[in-house]
């Protein structure tokens, strides 16, 4: 939730630190802690208790100690971060400051009046992530957000530069098509996911709902939208998000992956008790 100066490698030490970042992606429960390079992407670099449940422990994996040369740019790092012991966390966030509009609009599904409101940090390499998307989200859907009762609102972790080229590119397509194209990263991750980033298949998802590849180069480049996505993954540490998926139902944060059960356990009780309309979300 950082990088020393990159250093050249020999090549012996390069491929034990692909060895063991193929380990750890292999041995390793669940999605990614606090790993913030774009440098390439191990999906599974924090545990998690059996069975889910709990908070992440924060790993660090063998892609942060062995990157590979000078001239890597890894926007979603904090250079300072584990050398100073971290930055100050909000241990008991308010609804307000859960909701507090971030640099970009926001990403909604469901109802803006809807009076329940849940917050998904997610990144588009996590499978946990795309589990929930697969096995949950339509049900939470049909239930929740298409009744008015919830709405959702979906922000950027990433972890890792594949994760990164992803998310900036998923930011670049048509706010309309921003939702959809979450849905096909996290549905395809089998066909573009790899710890060597690779451009090309990123892209081939992105052109499915109408991205050009003139329009995808261009965006890769956009240091507009890379530091607000920076802010927005900053922000999501700070109200005390350590690996993905983390949730807020409301102001309560939930740094496990959601069930259907564990949604109506803590969605229907603030419905039966008339909550509220949260502040509008950010378009």
């Amino acid at each position: 939730m950082t990088y020393a100066p990159h250093r050249t490698l020999s090549r012996a030490w390069q491929l034990t630190a692909a060895g063991l970042a193929v380990l750890l992606t292999a041995s390793l429960a669940a999605c990614s802690a606090d790993s913030t390079s774009l440098s390439a992407n191990v999906a599974t670099a924090s545990t998690t208790p059996e069975g889910g449940g709990g908070a992440y422990d924060t790993v660090k994996t063998a892609e942060e100690t062995a990157q590979s040369g000078p001239g890597i740019v890894h926007p979603f790092s904090d250079p300072n971060d584990r050398e100073t012991g971290g930055r100050q966390v909000i241990e008991s966030p308010t609804l307000a400051e859960v909701l507090e509009p971030g640099a970009l609009p926001e990403i909604v599904i469901g109802r803006a009046d809807a009076p329940v409101t849940i917050v998904e940090y997610a990144s588009l390499t996590c499978p946990h992530c795309a589990k929930f998307h697969k096995e949950v989200l339509p049900d939470l859907k049909r239930e929740y957000l298409d009744t008015g009762k919830v709405r959702l609102i979906f922000r950027e972790f990433p972890i890792g530069k594949t994760s990164g080229l992803a998310t900036i590119t998923m930011r670049c397509a048509k706010p309309e098509k921003q939702v959809e194209l979450i849905g096909k990263y996290m549905a395809q991750q089998d066909k573009w996911v790899s710890q060597e980033v690779r451009p090309d298949p990123v892209f081939d998802v992105a052109k499915q709902v109408g991205m050009t590849r003139a329009e995808f180069d261009a965006c890769r480049q956009n240091q507009s939208i890379i530091e607000a996505l920076k802010a927005i993954k900053e922000r999501g540490r700070k109200l005390g998000i350590i690996g993905t998926p983390n949730f807020f139902v409301m102001e309560k944060r939930v740094k496990s992956t959601l069930t259907m059960a564990d949604i109506r356990a803590m969605v229907d009780p603030l419905l039966q008790q008339g909550a509220r309309p949260a502040a509008t979300a950010q378009r």
